[in-house]
């Protein structure tokens, strides 16, 4: 077993788009720190990557572990088909490539080698959503939809670094196979101002508020914090509600929220279909509540390549498109 080292911090690939806002405060490859870290007093856990180990930050723990890391190449069915063998001998792997590869070229490995079987086998995808603007070969829109419907699998969309951290070891301890949408490189670090720790399968009321209430995911409950504070300047008391466990998930949390006359708004770094604005649509409708859930998220659709805030501009998950949105919903139910 590796020692720990007093180096400098290693960082991650200088070719990463970090979609932090300038001046934000981030951390440098939370994921591959948080799991070098947990490997020195876990001999169990152990890393592999189809070739991306530099591009999912799991390089941090390849130079921490070299003995426990294992590049697998571009061969994602290989890379989760050996991560089920490990896992079958009492060993506990995180396996990371991008999500598309992941969601696209893997999906029937990972369901009858991995969930199936129930495994510890946790699934790393780089690039979910609009994290990139390398366009659809490497957006991974609709990772969630693929994923959600697979038996015994849980499913995590982390707002940042904190997220991120205290993630991991939750992840390795959780019975059964995990697929984190991992937000790689320079990440933001926005949850530490709110009293929050990450729970595995709960949603927490990042801030109240008596006029909306924003249920997120991901980097989108950045966004949401960051719209509430613009929308103040509006009047309006805005409640955030972050939702990392998008499966199982954490019905009764959210649904408390929801079941007031405030107007609900879901916002998700994914497609409207099959994702968070589903899960809580389906939940609304089988508590018979009778709620309307306005859907904020990327359209049903193979995206444009670009930088990165223009597209989150287009697409409508900047902070201003997220207030005008509100706003104009605000509108509608005033007028009906």
């Amino acid at each position: 077993m590796s020692t720990t080292t007093t180096s400098p911090r290693l960082k991650t690939s200088a070719m990463i788009a970090s979609f932090a806002d300038p001046g934000q405060r981030t951390s440098s490859a939370p994921f591959g720190h948080a799991l070098a870290a947990l490997a020195e007093t876990d001999r169990r856990v152990v890393g592999l990557s189809a070739d991306l180990s530099k591009y999912t930050d799991m390089h941090v723990f390849a130079k921490a572990h070299p003995e426990r890391f294992f590049q697998m190449g571009m061969a994602e069915q290989l890379l989760y088909g050996t991560a089920a063998g490990m896992a079958e001998t009492g060993l506990v792997p995180f396996a990371s490539t991008y999500s598309v590869f992941a969601a696209r070229r893997a999906y029937d490995f990972i369901c009858l080698d991995i969930a199936e079987p129930n495994l510890n086998v946790n699934i790393v995808g780089g690039l979910p959503g609009l994290t990139t603007g390398y366009g659809p070969s490497h957006q991974a829109t609709e990772d969630v939809a693929i994923f959600r419907g697979m038996p015994n699998l849980t499913i995590v969309d982390p707002c940042d670094a904190l997220d991120i951290e205290q993630a991991v070891p939750q992840l390795a301890a959780h019975d059964g196979p995990t697929y984190l949408r991992l937000l790689r490189g320079n990440v933001p670090m926005v949850l530490d101002e709110y009293d929050y720790t990450f729970e595995l399968g709960k949603a927490k009321v990042l801030r109240p508020g008596a006029d909306v209430v924003l249920i997120s995911s991901g980097l989108m409950t950045m966004r949401a914090l960051q719209a509430a504070e613009a929308l103040a300047a509006h009047h309006l008391d805005v409640s955030v509600v972050h939702t990392p466990t998008i499966k199982p998930f954490d019905e009764a949390t959210v649904l408390a929220e929801i079941d007031t006359p405030r107007l609900a708004v879901t916002l998700e770094n994914h497609t409207v279909v099959g994702g968070l604005f589903e899960t809580v649509a389906s939940a609304v409708v089988r508590r018979g509540l009778g709620k309307r859930v306005v859907p904020i998220g990327l359209p049903d659709a193979f995206l444009d390549a670009g930088a990165l805030p223009t597209l989150h501009e287009r697409y409508g998950l900047a902070t201003t498109s997220i207030v005008d949105r509100v706003l104009s919903e605000l509108r509608r139910d005033d007028t009906a």
